[in-house]
């Protein structure tokens, strides 16, 4: 990983949040942002301007709750936390496995 001076004489990685603070903003401001209710984040790394999260979130409510279609989001925030981008990955309802 590059690290860049931030003008201090430290290193953005040194400024870095950490992993479970980057996980929970990453979930929180996505569903805050998306009026959704939060899931699971599924995937999160570390890059040289902050973190990449895939955010798992409940886009519509229904009856069962297998039912209910969820959205993969890949979420990137910067060294301090704070939401910058997303995009939604894919689709797929609840209970639907992945098959590979």
């Amino acid at each position: 990983m590059m690290n860049t001076t931030d003008g201090n004489g430290g290193t953005a990685a040194e400024k870095r949040i950490d992993v479970s603070t980057a996980m929970r903003r990453a979930s929180d401001q996505l569903a805050e942002l998306l009026r959704c209710e939060p899931g699971a984040v599924s995937a999160l790394r570390a890059t040289d301007e902050g973190w990449h999260a895939d955010v798992e979130v409940v886009e519509l409510e229904r009856v069962p709750d297998t039912m209910s279609v969820m959205a993969s989001y890949r979420v990137e925030l910067d060294a301090d936390g704070r939401l910058v981008a997303y995009e939604r990955r894919h689709r797929y309802a609840r209970g639907r496995i992945d098959r590979r």
